[in-house]
């Protein structure tokens, strides 16, 4: 069993990951922490695996503890899980060894995936201390997956490529599910498909407005316009 802490300061948060965690077969929760200080103390008890790590806590951040983490050079890993969705934090969180970056709010499909691909990560590499360049690719580095495979059930590559088309041309500016299916001539109900699949990979955020008559408004925006990872769908 992958052995896990969550460090995450809310409570309810915290919970809701650790139900997420539960229905993930070959992990178990060894240890919750609601701060850096108690994360390392947590880490000098018990045997970890890997830390969903939140960024945003009091005192020292999450950041912080992934680079102290680095710095005495223990083997565990990290799934950073947090709101935090700018650059600077990606950056410095990827270039730290983070695993996967989630960002809050998250489909429960997408720790799913990050979980399951991080599983299969770890049983190849205990299991074949010897790994040949296809084994590494398609396994560790997802460099064969099509990406065909890897879209949902009922997308389309060539929609899809449309859609990320005209989410680029508006930019940085946020927009609706009906203005982005008008840009894109399908229908509002087919758009939710697609801006459900780029949210939980990432690509696009989603803020919830109330109105003057208190009916919310959902918008979207692109969380970065030269984002790779969308490539490998497209």
């Amino acid at each position: 069993m992958i052995k896990v802490m969550i460090v995450e300061d809310d409570p309810m948060v915290a919970e809701l990951n650790r139900r997420y965690l539960e229905q993930v077969e070959g992990f178990t929760l060894v240890a919750s922490a609601r701060s850096v200080d108690e994360a390392l103390s947590q880490l000098g008890q018990h045997h970890i695996d890997l830390i969903l790590l939140d960024i945003f806590m009091p005192g020292m951040n999450g950041l912080e503890l992934l680079a102290r983490i680095r710095e005495t050079g223990r083997a565990v890993d990290v799934i950073l899980v947090t709101a935090a969705c700018d650059s600077h934090s990606i950056n410095e969180a990827l270039r730290s060894g983070a695993v996967d970056y989630l960002i809050k709010p998250f489909e429960f499909e997408r720790l799913h995936a990050a979980l399951s691909r991080y599983r299969e990560r770890a049983v190849l590499i205990k299991e074949q201390p010897v790994l040949t360049q296809s084994e590494l690719d398609q396994c560790i580095l997802c460099k064969t997956r099509s990406a065909e495979e890897n879209l949902p059930k009922g997308l389309d590559r060539n929609t899809l490529n449309k859609v990320w088309e005209n989410i680029r041309q508006i930019g940085n500016n946020s927009f609706t599910t009906e203005e982005l299916a008008n840009f894109v001539g399908i229908s509002r109900v087919s758009m939710r498909k697609y801006l459900g699949f780029l949210k939980q990979i990432g690509v696009v955020s989603l803020d919830v407005t109330y109105g003057a008559v208190g009916r919310p408004v959902y918008k979207y925006r692109c969380v970065s316009l030269d984002s790779d990872f969308i490539k490998r769908y497209l």
